[in-house]
């Protein structure tokens, strides 16, 4: 099972990888895995970023639908618009391929270095800006009561307005865990094996699968709380506009 966040240990973790210097960005690799990541750099304010439940990042721009749409496509093997467990497991373990980058089988502390500092640089913990100052959202937790629980409801968790006060990955993530690399490690020994990685796939998909049918459609999931932040912007932007265009017709 997902071990629990703890939240101290996983900040201190993630902050050490936030002080190394910046490593420039990696190659994308020839399978195409990589589409949704950027390497190592500042992301543009304009960009939109899903993390998906292994923590792989996908990114599209302020125009493009939300990009967990990129992971659910790409996940979805056979394309029938449905995610069974079998392809959501073929998704994780291929990005647990990706990071284990001396094949050895374990995800060891340096290779999470790499994909805290190279892969996601989104989930080394951010200072919030001077003009985020509601009450942060509120992240309900999943059935089991620990780290890695859903998000739930609607908006209500987005209705702050901002998201400097959401830990690591959780702001663009569909599970409530602000390092999902280092939170598959169940017995804290930092280094993640292929079993450890597979049982926390599993429960991240029993987290999402509400309905307890082992199928995941887009409709099925909740929006991230940058997914709700984009949509309430948008939403605003064009509420403008038609005032605007009313404005100009009389």
């Amino acid at each position: 099972m997902i071990r629990p966040l703890m939240l101290a240990g996983v900040c201190a973790a993630l902050a050490c990888g936030g002080a190394a210097s910046a490593q420039p960005a990696p190659a994308p690799g020839e399978d195409g895995r990589d589409a949704g990541h950027q390497g190592d750099r500042r992301r543009p304010a304009r960009e939109q970023v899903f993390i998906s439940p292994s923590g792989e990042p996908f990114r599209a721009p302020m125009d493009q639908p939300y990009p967990v749409v990129q992971w659910f496509q790409r996940a979805d093997a056979d394309h029938d618009g449905v995610l069974t467990f079998e392809e959501f497991k073929a998704d994780a373990m291929a990005f647990f391929d990706k990071l284990d980058t001396d094949h050895d089988g374990v995800i060891d502390g340096f290779e999470t270095s790499d994909y805290e500092q190279k892969v996601a640089p989104e989930i080394i913990p951010r200072i919030a800006r001077d003009d985020e100052e509601d009450a942060p959202p509120k992240a309900e937790r999943g059935r089991s009561g620990r780290g890695g629980g859903f998000w739930k409801g609607g908006g209500d968790r987005a209705q702050a307005g901002g998201l400097g006060r959401l830990q690591g990955a959780a702001p663009y993530s569909l599970l409530n865990e602000p390092e999902p690399v280092r939170a598959a490690d169940a017995n804290f020994d930092q280094r993640i094996t292929r079993a450890e990685w597979l049982a926390a796939t599993r429960q991240r998909f029993q987290l999402l699968d509400k309905k307890g049918d082992g199928r995941l459609t887009l409709a099925d999931l909740p929006k991230t709380p940058a997914q709700q932040l984009a949509e309430r912007a948008r939403d605003g932007r064009d509420k403008a506009g038609r005032d605007r265009r009313s404005d100009g017709g009389r």
